[in-house]
């Protein structure tokens, strides 16, 4: 196992080495160790490897990942796991804004609490987040699955497209256009999977209320003006 000091070993060298990795690699598991809250720490990984950051991490961690499995032990600045793509981003501790901000794919699960935007522009991927997401989460989220366990809080799925939004606790308010739906068995093989894939045991699927878009501005309509 490649263990990557960085104390002593610059960060670009980190990243350069990640970006370098064939296809077929045999190095396929990674430490990251003393990453001090260093930003953009394995991001742009394209490879089937697993990274494991040893502690914090700062901004834009594993942004932009394909293929790899990061793991953060401790907590994520601003926008962990943005335009991700595929593969899997795994948040230990608490997340800050913008967590999964525009990601096309793979899974973000974050063990603790996410802040504002949590999801924002979400295009595809799938946000499981263990503790509760703070105010405009999933704001013009378009696809994916965003999945909280404890509460939301103001303007849930502002402005919201055809992402699938889950909350178990209680939501603060709702954004413009996004409205409660109704949970049926479809969405409950959705939220088994994901709940499964991030590792929660003892919750039942139907505990979870969903949330969608009413439609309404789709398109434009002079009646619905002050909501844009």
């Amino acid at each position: 196992m490649p263990v990557v000091d960085l104390a002593v070993t610059p960060k670009r060298e980190l990243n350069a080495a990640l970006h370098a990795l064939p296809a077929n690699t045999n190095e396929t598991q990674w430490l990251v160790a003393n990453p001090e809250g260093a930003h953009a720490l394995a991001a742009g990984v394209n490879a089937p490897i697993t990274v494991e950051i040893d502690g914090h991490a700062g901004y834009y961690c594993a942004g932009m990942n394909q293929q790899a499995t990061v793991v953060i032990n401790g907590n994520a600045g601003v926008g962990v796991a943005e335009n991700m793509m595929s593969g899997k981003v795994h948040v230990k501790g608490d997340a800050s804004q913008a967590a999964g901000a525009t990601a096309h794919g793979g899974l973000l699960v974050i063990d603790g609490n996410a802040s504002a935007r949590c999801g924002i522009s979400m295009k595809g991927i799938d946000i499981v987040v263990k503790g509760s997401i703070g105010p405009m989460s999933a704001f013009m989220a378009q696809a994916g699955n965003l999945v909280v366990l404890g509460d939301a809080g103001e303007a849930l799925g502002d402005s919201l497209y055809e992402a699938r939004l889950f909350v178990r606790g209680t939501v603060k308010s709702l954004g413009a256009d996004c409205t409660e739906k109704e949970l049926r068995p479809e969405h409950i093989a959705i939220l088994e999977r994901l709940l499964a894939d991030a590792g929660v045991e003892g919750i039942s699927a139907a505990e979870f209320r969903r949330y969608g878009s009413a439609r309404g501005l789709y398109n434009f309509h002079v009646d619905n003006a002050s909501a844009y």
